[in-house]
C-alpha cells in the first residue's frame, strides 16, 4: 500500500534574537492509509511544530526551510498559498488540542460545518447539513440532528472534540493530523474517543498522525511510533517494537515514568533534568546530558542503529530483554 503521507527531511527554523534555532531537524516518516502513527515526546520536543509544518501553518519568525511533504501524489511545499489552502480540509485536516480553535463560539454547529463543506464543494446548504449530520453520527454523537442546532458552549468538552474530529472528516481526507486532542478530557471520554478514532481509521482508510506526550495512549491506539527529542526523531518502529523492546534510552525513560508500570506507593522513576533549550543543545547526541548510558563518544553525532525496520539514533542502543 502506498503512503498517504510521506515526509522527507522536514526542517523548520525559528529566527530569534540569539540566532536561528532548529525546532524540527531533518524529520522523515511515512504513514500508509488506514494506519495511525503516534508522534511522541516531552513538551518542547518538536511534535506540534512538526504537525503545523506539515500543513504550512508556521508563522513568522518560524519558517520551513527544507524537506518534502507528500500527501498522496502532491508535494504540499510546492503549492502556492491559495492552492495549499484548498488542500487543507479536503486532502489533509488537523484536529487541535483545544476544539475551540476549530469551532466558532457564535455560530451553530451545523452552520459552521456546512460552511466547511461548501468552501470546497459547491452544493446546497441543505445537502451540506446532511453531510454534517452524517459526520456527527460517524464519530458517535447521539441525536446528531439536534447537535447541528447547538452552539459550541452548549456541548461538553468531549462532545466538542468529537465535533472537531467530525469536521476534519467531512471531506474524507487522506491524512488527519491530531495534536493532543484528548489531553484535556477525562479518562472515560478519552477512551471513547480513542476507540472511535481507531474505528474511523479502519473504516475510512484515513492515515492519522496522533501527536501526544502520553505513551499509554499510543500503546493502545497507534500502529507505528516515532519518538521525538529536541527536534529529531530518535526512535521509530511499530508500536509493538517501540513499546515492547525500546532501543533508545530516552524511550526507555519515557516508558519507565508511566505510573501504570509500577506498584502503588512505589517510587516513580523519572528522566533527570529537562529538555535542553534548542539554542543551547549539547554537541553530538542532544540527550547525552540526561542519559544514563552516555560516554565520551556521545559528544559526536550518533549513528542510526537499525534492527530490521526498527531504528534508533544512538551510540549505545538498548539490548532486547
Amino acid at each position: 500500500m502506498s503512503a498517504a503521507l510521506d515526509i522527507q527531511g522536514l526542517t523548520t527554523r525559528f529566527d530569534t534574537r540569539g540566532g536561528s534555532v532548529t525546532a524540527v531537524d531533518n524529520v522523515s516518516f511515512s504513514v500508509d492509509r488506514g494506519r495511525i502513527m503516534g508522534l511522541v515526546g516531552e513538551s518542547g520536543s518538536g511534535k506540534s511544530v512538526t504537525g503545523f509544518s506539515i500543513l504550512g501553518l508556521i508563522d513568522e519568525p518560524g519558517r520551513v526551510t527544507d524537506g518534502r511533504v507528500m500527501v498522496e501524489d502532491t508535494d504540499l511545499r510546492s503549492l502556492s498559498p491559495d492552492h495549499l489552502r484548498s488542500m487543507r480540509g479536503r486532502k489533509v485536516s488537523m484536529v487541535f488540542q483545544d476544539p475551540m480553535m476549530t469551532l466558532n463560539p457564535v455560530l451553530r454547529i451545523g452552520d459552521q460545518m456546512a460552511m466547511a463543506v461548501r468552501v470546497h464543494e459547491p452544493m446546497s446548504k441543505t445537502r451540506a447539513l446532511e453531510r454534517a449530520r452524517d459526520a456527527l453520527g460517524t464519530v458517535g454523537i447521539p441525536s446528531p440532528e439536534e447537535r447541528l442546532a447547538a452552539y459550541p458552549h452548549q456541548l461538553s468538552g468531549g462532545m466538542r472534540q468529537r465535533v472537531a474530529i467530525a469536521t476534519a472528516l467531512l471531506h474524507r481526507p487522506a491524512v488527519i493530523i491530531a495534536d493532543e486532542p484528548t489531553t484535556a478530557l477525562d479518562v472515560s471520554i478519552q477512551g471513547q474517543i480513542l476507540a472511535e478514532v481507531r474505528r474511523l481509521a479502519d473504516e475510512t482508510h484515513t492515515a492519522i498522525v496522533w501527536i501526544t506526550h502520553d505513551l499509554a495512549v499510543v500503546s493502545s491506539l497507534a500502529d507505528d511510533i516515532c519518538v521525538m527529542y529536541a527536534g529529531k526523531i530518535v526512535e521509530r518502529g511499530t508500536a509493538e517494537e517501540v513499546i515492547g523492546r525500546p532501543r533508545h534510552p530516552y524511550t526507555r525513560g519515557l516508558l519507565d515514568s508511566v505510573p501504570g508500570q509500577h506498584a502503588p506507593g512505589s517510587h516513580l522513576p523519572q528522566i533527570p533534568g529537562s529538555t535542553p533549550q534548542l539554542s543551547h543543545l549539547p554537541s553530538g547526541c542532544p540527550f547525552r546530558n540526561r542519559c544514563p548510558r552516555a560516554t565520551d563518544v556521545c559528544a559526536t553525532t550518533p549513528p542510526l542503529a537499525r534492527f530490521g525496520d526498527h531504528t534508533a539514533l544512538c551510540h549505545h542502543p538498548m539490548e532486547t530483554t
